[in-house]
């Protein structure tokens, strides 16, 4: 049994509270009380920082390898992160304002995807998001960028009504003014000699020169690596080495750009698949390691946080829903090489979890597709930058009718399916799958 003791009066209470919320559903008896301190409590001892709460609830769950990050330096940065956080760096306007410039080049605090960091960053900064007015918004663009999409992260969102006041905090991202991104020249200094002289006209010269000056020197590089891409004449000014053509022959056309997929359902690999072997994880009490059969010709091993909602025996031969193209994943030291699509009850996780059944008479390997999309192929792996399955798991659902389905963004209903029927979790209405 674990105990977190925390306050919400300071940034690693509310951060320890956050990251209770949603990683605390894969530690097993976890209690949350208010105290006058941080702490947490478990058969290894007591911790009192943010960083060695957040390492010790992780670890407790199962979570440590993604939510502290993935590779030694990530989770040297993420600790950090944690540390200044803790520490209440950014609780005053001068923290915010250096906190601005960190985040101007980056969508995460550490790495590709979102850690323990960035949901600790949110929570401790929700009171000042949640007060300051737009004016104040604008002052601190990528603070408030950032803040806004963790808090609208489908891991994260559910979590923010029941600790913190509003949420999700309305951030006016229609009425910013356009700002106009300027070519970064250095300009040198005019000597002092020269800024004493006479006449206006002077001082002016002795700005201007080097201005004039570095603005040729960038039209030259400018030209030069134009020149060396672009095609003959697209460039004015830029002579290249024309190659005689034998025969006459035209220039050849430059090829097209290639064309970019926006994040589609279609392109989740989703599968039938049959459970043959299930057992806890070995070192993490909330995890099981199943090998799955997907019509393959081995068994995918599969780690699913599904302990305190499923027993072995529901676990054991079942035949459910598996995505097949996720980025496998190391789990307590277990790779995990598919994911178990599940439904989850409308109220959240603790409303029932129930397995997203295929049609009667599926088989391991049969293809699962979304009516619609049906001469569409997935993707053989997702690529975690581009977060396709995060992009559009929001609009995965069940139907008044029980089906599984996924609906657009402009309400567009497409049905999960297989050749043999629709998929459907057992009793779950308006449930969530993931």
């Amino acid at each position: 049994m674990s105990t977190l003791s925390l306050t919400q009066s300071t940034p690693a209470g509310r951060a320890a509270s956050l990251l209770a919320a949603v990683y605390g559903q894969y530690v097993p008896e976890l209690t949350v009380s208010q105290g006058d301190k941080l702490s947490l409590t478990t058969s290894s001892g007591e911790v009192s920082s943010l960083p060695e709460v957040a390492v010790a609830l992780f670890e407790a769950g199962g979570k440590s390898n993604d939510a502290l990050g993935a590779s030694d330096e990530e989770k040297k940065g993420v600790k950090s992160w944690l540390s200044r956080i803790g520490e209440g760096q950014f609780e005053k306007e001068e923290g915010v304002k250096t906190l601005d410039g960190e985040l101007q080049a980056r969508t995460y605090l550490v790495g590709e995807t979102v850690t323990a960091a960035d949901l600790s960053l949110v929570a401790a900064l929700h009171p000042y998001i949640s007060s300051a007015t737009h004016s104040l918004h604008l002052s601190h663009p990528s603070v408030t960028r950032h803040f806004d999409h963790i808090q609208h992260l489908p891991s994260v969102a559910p979590s923010l009504p029941t600790l913190f006041t509003p949420s999700p905090v309305v951030i006016d991202a229609n009425n910013v003014p356009v700002v106009e991104i300027k070519q970064d020249v250095k300009v040198k200094k005019p000597k002092a000699a020269a800024a004493a002289e006479g006449t206006a006209a002077g001082a002016v010269e002795a700005v201007a020169a080097p201005v004039k000056e570095a603005a040729k020197k960038v039209e030259e590089v400018v030209k030069d690596a134009a020149a060396a891409v672009l095609p003959e004449g697209v460039v004015k000014g830029v002579k290249k080495e024309k190659k005689e053509k034998k025969g006459g022959e035209g220039k050849r056309a430059p090829p097209p750009p290639p064309v970019v997929e926006a994040p589609a359902p279609w392109q989740i690999d989703l599968r039938v698949g049959r459970i043959i072997d299930v057992k806890v994880h070995p070192d993490a009490d909330s995890l099981y390691v199943e090998q799955i059969d997907v019509g393959e010709a081995e068994p995918r091993t599969v780690v699913s946080g599904l302990v305190k909602y499923k027993t072995l025996e529901e676990m054991q031969g079942a035949t459910l829903i598996t995505v097949c193209n996720l980025k496998p994943a190391n789990m307590r030291g277990v790779k995990s090489f598919a994911m178990v699509l599940c439904a989850s009850a409308k109220e959240g996780k603790e409303g029932g979890i129930e397995f997203v059944d295929p049609p009667a008479g599926s088989v391991p390997g049969d293809r699962v597709y979304f009516e619609g999309f049906e001469d569409k192929v997935a993707l053989d792996l997702l690529n975690p930058k581009k977060k396709i399955f995060e992009t559009v798991q929001p609009g995965f659902t069940t139907l008044d009718t029980k089906e599984a389905a996924w609906v657009s963004p402009e309400g567009a209903v497409h049905k999960i399916v297989t050749a043999k029927g629709v998929c459907a979790p057992k009793t779950l209405v308006g449930a969530s799958l993931s």
